[in-house]
């Protein structure tokens, strides 16, 4: 079987009287489906691990639903209600800069004005990457191809009053030898309806159902309509001036890209204030065609930041209408849940998280989802496309149902790891859509092992309430401020800036923190202000990444910040809690041994009633707790003087290969066999008012919580610390002293 049903939610938490709305789609053309609640408290079915455990409670959602098919319109564009300023339209000029970044046979839409009645015009890019003009039924198109990845000034104009149509490609730098200018005229006839219904679409042609078509690949900057026909050279004037005087009588829109980066709208200058709507977050802060070379952060020269990019494969949220609505009870325990639908194949879980009421905590523990993450990976299918992966891995990749699932569904975007078709890296992610392995019993190191906690936590009767990472970022230190204990999952890899403040704060006041996992705190992330659930990466010039930003881009357009690693912006990880990546292998995974500061009397509590010298040497991941993803203390990066380091991994092997930042000073011996880099660091140390951190320092740490039951030296250790950090007697602080490791 398979799945047919898929489904996302509208927010990922709620407390008790919030409303969540659910947004569910049936592949298969069944009339309906069935809903319950369940909670989940272990979402794996792993053979040695306790099994997918949900818990059945009775909602107000239970039984059927009339299902639908929802379609998934994926791809970028712009989109204008232009009125009767475009709707008037007889002769026109249209005049942009593009950058195309995927040569097609199918056309690439630049700019439509079509209404799929015969109305309109539109300039795209088309096969053989040749610049052409429809207008009633009418083309013309350039000889010469279009070079990809080169600035070009591409316009048209259309003389109603004598049928004359022209088309102009010009690029813009010294390359213009194998893409010389061009212009190429033709009779159209007189008086075509050029304007149709007065709706523009940008980077992409829409059906008459609004579905869109055609997107066009690359960057856009600088578009410029007008209601006369100019010849090229006052074209080329307005993408410089496009309020010169002498063009104002016929300015109908000239849109600068630069303007409001971080919203949804690009800004037209012309009095009509004809400003695009963007759809399906294409990227912006992107370098424009006059870029100099002279600035990086695009807030220092907007005017060079005129661009913005545009793919086929954008997608920021899929739209689909609300089928049925839960408002949380008040007395539904926080946790992590689902609204389960069960059609005629495999169920769909559509996970979300219920938080305690505001202001009155459950618990004096809190479990901090990594809903960051999450969103990171989701939909992550480079396993099923990358020639590398099994050399990556150390082994033959091991595919699931929901890797089978999403290699049929293109439309539902892939994850942060992942290239767009033209190349350029995956900036934007999203949970407004089915997120195919935030599910039970799919794979990564991310949800699926995070559910190894939620089921410790029950196996061992411990209170613990939930939140995510949205909520942190968006309520900060007060959402902390009723917990002493904040527990992360295994993989807190992204994080915001408001993230980072707020768990610092919360340790400078004294609170403590459990750091479960590996990788974590590593790359800095931005939320979209607007749009609940959209975030932004840019991968700058370092660390270990899939793809890498364009030099120039590495300044997020959602707030300006600068992307890339929090090692790079002067904050490693070490510095928050300790530890911080240092290498990362996906072969097998190993043990730690703990060393002579685990006998430090400031630890004796960590290993109450654990007489072991070796721990972890077993577990659900790789067979072992320190594995994938491991982190290291080190004092150069800011790991504090008094931390212990009680226990330290060894026996790894060469695919454990050290994190590429580190790689100039290990002179390139890069394996577990030989770099003395490659091992995870268990540490502890205390805040000052009273707190402490305890970190595991690698990635599947969780994974070995269930074995035997949850009666092993991980569980153990796990357990001690949550008690010891849960009791409000204070931490003291130790005397100053430097220390090495």
């Amino acid at each position: 079987m398979t799945r047919t049903l898929a489904g996302y939610t509208d927010r990922i938490s709620a407390c008790p009287g919030e409303t969540i709305a659910f947004k569910v789609s049936a592949e298969d053309g069944s009339p309906s489906y069935r809903a319950s609640l369940v909670r989940l408290h272990c979402v794996d079915s792993h053979r040695d691990g306790p099994g997918l455990e949900e818990e059945t409670i009775p909602s107000a959602f239970d039984g059927e639903h009339p299902a639908r098919r929802q379609p998934i319109r994926i791809g970028s564009r712009a989109t204008v209600e232009g009125g009767g300023a475009v709707s008037g339209l007889g002769s026109f000029s249209i005049a942009m800069m593009i950058w195309p970044t995927l040569e097609k046979e199918a056309p690439q839409v630049l700019f439509s004005t079509l209404d799929g009645a015969g109305g309109g015009f539109a300039l795209a890019v088309g096969a053989g990457n040749r610049l052409s003009l429809s207008i009633g039924g009418q083309d013309l198109a350039l000889d010469r191809p279009l070079l990809t990845r080169e600035w070009a000034l591409v316009a048209a104009s259309y003389d109603a009053a004598t049928g004359e149509a022209a088309l102009h490609a010009v690029p813009a730098n010294v390359h213009a030898g194998f893409s010389p200018p061009q212009s190429r005229m033709a009779k159209f006839g007189r008086k075509l309806p050029t304007g149709a219904a007065g709706l523009i679409s940008v980077a992409a042609r829409l059906e008459p159902d609004g579905r869109p078509v055609e997107h066009y690949n690359g960057k856009i900057d600088s578009p410029r309509l007008l209601s006369r026909a100019l010849p090229l050279e006052a074209l080329r004037r307005l993408i410089v001036e496009p309020l010169a005087a002498q063009f104002a009588a016929d300015l109908v829109a000239a849109w600068d890209f630069s303007e409001d980066m971080g919203s949804e709208r690009a800004i037209d200058l012309s009095p009509n204030r004809l400003d695009c709507r963007l759809v399906n977050m294409p990227s912006r802060a992107a370098k424009g065609w006059n870029w100099s070379g002279g600035f990086q952060d695009w807030k220092t020269a907007p005017q060079e930041y005129g661009a913005i990019h545009f793919h086929e494969d954008d997608l920021s949220d899929c739209a689909w209408e609300t089928d049925f609505t839960f408002t949380v009870p008040k007395n539904l325990p926080s946790g992590c849940y689902a609204a389960k639908l069960e059609g005629q194949g495999d169920p769909e879980h559509v996970v979300f998280f219920v938080r305690a009421p505001r202001g009155k905590p459950g618990a004096r523990a809190v479990f901090l989802a990594s809903t960051a993450t999450y969103i990171a990976y989701g939909n992550y299918r480079v396993m099923n496309r990358s020639n590398l992966y099994e050399m990556y891995l150390g082994q033959l990749p091991e595919l699931v149902e929901s890797d089978l699932f999403l290699n049929t569904r293109p439309e539902y975007g892939d994850s942060l790891y992942a290239t767009h078709n033209d190349g350029s890296g995956m900036a934007i992610g999203t949970r407004l859509r089915p997120t195919v392995n935030m599910r039970p019993n799919t794979t990564l190191s991310a949800f699926n092992d995070d559910g190894w906690i939620f089921s410790w936590l029950k196996a061992m009767r411990l209170d613990a309430d939930f939140i995510t990472d949205e909520d942190l970022h968006h309520e900060g230190l007060g959402l902390l401020s009723d917990y002493s204990l904040v527990i992360t999952g295994n993989h807190p890899e992204y994080i915001s800036t408001q993230m980072w403040d707020a768990l610092d704060a919360f340790l400078t006041r004294g609170g403590r923190l459990m750091y479960l996992g590996g990788n974590g705190f590593f790359w800095r992330v931005a939320f979209h202000d607007d749009v609940p659930g959209v975030m932004e990466l840019r991968r700058a010039e370092d660390g270990s990444r899939p793809w890498e930003a364009e030099p120039g881009e590495y300044y997020m357009a959602f707030n300006g910040e600068y992307g890339g690693l929090w090692r790079r912006v002067g904050r490693p990880p070490q510095g928050l809690v300790g530890v911080g990546f240092t290498a990362s292998g996906f072969d097998i995974s190993s043990f730690y041994r703990r060393t002579e500061q685990s006998a430090d009397p400031r630890a004796a509590f960590i290993f109450d009633g654990v007489g072991d010298e070796i721990i972890g040497d077993f577990g659900l991941a790789g067979g072992g707790a320190a594995g994938q993803e491991i982190d290291r203390y080190d004092r150069a990066l800011g790991s504090p003087p008094h931390a212990l380091v009680v226990a330290r991994s060894e026996d790894h092997t060469e695919e454990m290969m050290i994190g590429k930042e580190d790689m100039p000073a290990a002179n390139y011996i890069i394996g577990g066999t030989e770099n003395p880099l490659v091992h995870a660091d268990m540490t502890f140390f205390e805040t000052p008012n009273g707190g402490a951190v305890f970190s595991t320092g690698s990635i599947t740490w969780a994974a070995g919580l269930p074995w035997n039951g949850f009666d092993n030296s991980v569980s153990r250790i796990t357990r001690n610390v949550f008690e010891r950090f849960v009791d409000p007697k204070p931490f003291v602080y130790p005397a100053s002293r430097e220390r090495t490791a």
